[in-house]
């Protein structure tokens, strides 16, 4: 299984970005797909999380409201759209499977690398 996230970039306070994870491998309906963040000198957060089986998704209070998670099945992708972004955003992102399409918080199975995203003015 391979995650690969992109769509990182500089953005100012208040704007919106899409984070995108492309899922290859494995039984993709099966897994769930997570998105997590590390600021620098912080360590990991968990932000979202959808089971790709049902669509259904959780969001972690810190971005409920302001991030959406959602997937595209036909092309195997898995979508974090953030709004309003504040300069405590900024962090490395990155996307994971948990084969077993748990949404816990733990016994994540797979990562991709990190995308940078940083909120500035």
């Amino acid at each position: 299984v391979q995650l690969q996230a992109s769509g990182g970039g500089l953005v100012q306070p208040g704007d919106s970005l899409r984070l995108a994870c492309a899922v290859s491998g494995g039984t993709l309906d099966s897994y769930a797909i997570g998105w997590f963040r590390q600021a620098p000198g912080k360590g990991r957060e968990g932000l979202s999380c959808i089971k790709l089986s049902d669509g259904t998704t959780s969001y972690a209070n810190s971005v409920k409201g302001r991030f959406t998670t959602s997937r595209d099945s036909a092309n195997n992708t898995v979508y974090l759209q953030m709004n309003s972004l504040k300069p405590q955003d900024t962090a490395v992102y990155s996307c994971a499977a948990d084969v077993l399409g748990r949404c816990a918080a733990f016994g994540w199975d797979y990562w991709g690398q990190g995308t940078l995203v940083t909120v500035s003015s």
